[in-house]
């Protein structure tokens, strides 16, 4: 319980991440954030929300003296920005940013047929990043070999790019509850897409 996930807002009420129950819980102790009630918005701080009275059916923490809701959303009371970050490196992110497509042909086989390519290859000092690699399906893949674009004859569908981070990387679908909906549903349509 202590460890499933709690919806954090910046002060301005925007989805930027999530935190464990045991740090939410910390959080709101420290009045570094509230409590909120999703159903009907309203703002506690630790007395008011240990206060609160817990339904036999829904979910708690229990100490010897408190039975406490288990926070679901929190408002932080301070920090307004968003967290900077970058998406990692990694081929499962890679995959989603070249939607599963060749970058030289525009063919969609399937995932075990796709392979990553380094636009310069690494033999060529080319390095592993966002913007030396693309995705390949294997029959480009043998035609490019050890070559560069011009050697090889190939051109690339698009100019490859690190991805805009989005806070929603961060929130596995599995994970997301139905009381988060109503904060994050708006977030999720204005989310600046790749392009």
């Amino acid at each position: 319980m202590l460890d499933n996930p709690t919806l954090v807002l910046n002060r301005h009420w925007i989805p930027i991440g999530t935190v464990s129950v045991r740090s939410a819980l910390c959080l709101i102790y420290r009045e570094a954030a509230r409590a909120i009630l999703p159903n009907d918005y309203s703002v506690h701080d630790f007395d008011s929300w240990s206060a609160l009275s817990v339904e036999s059916d829904e979910p708690a923490i229990h100490t010897v003296s408190l039975s406490l809701k288990v926070p679901e959303v929190v408002l932080l009371t301070r920090y307004g920005a968003f967290p900077r970050r970058r998406v990692m490196f990694s081929r499962k992110n890679l995959y989603r940013r070249d939607l599963y497509t060749c970058q030289y042909c525009g063919g969609k086989p399937p995932m075990q047929d796709l392979s990553v390519d380094h636009i310069v290859p690494r033999s060529r000092g080319g390095r592993s990043t966002w913007e030396n690699c693309v995705l390949a399906c294997l029959r480009c893949n043998r035609r490019k070999a050890n070559r560069t674009l011009r050697e090889s004859g190939l051109r690339l569908l698009r100019e490859p790019s690190v991805p805009k981070w989005s806070p929603f990387v961060t929130i596995p679908v599995a994970q997301r509850r139905t009381s988060w909906e109503q904060f994050i549903s708006h977030e999720y349509w204005n989310v600046e897409l790749e392009d």
